[in-house]
């Protein structure tokens, strides 16, 4: 199975929500799609947290590394 984009796990975990917010989803199904919409909550939390990592540590020209962790 091909790994989604940020955006694309986003746009289907609205689409989760936006069935499960109608009320007309049985509950074996809306089971079904809750566990789908938190497989992507995990997989877009990670995605961020990479991406601040990434955003955190800036190289210089000279090639030194500059931590910019806001966390400490």
């Amino acid at each position: 199975m091909e790994e989604l984009s940020f955006e694309e796990s986003l746009e289907q975990l609205e689409e989760i929500v936006n069935k499960l917010e109608s009320g007309n989803v049985p509950l074996d199904d809306a089971i079904d799609e809750f566990t789908k919409a938190m497989n992507l909550v995990k997989l877009c939390n990670a995605k961020l947290n990479n991406a601040e990592e990434a955003i955190a540590k800036i190289v210089k020209d000279n090639g030194e590394i500059v931590d910019f962790n806001v966390n400490e």
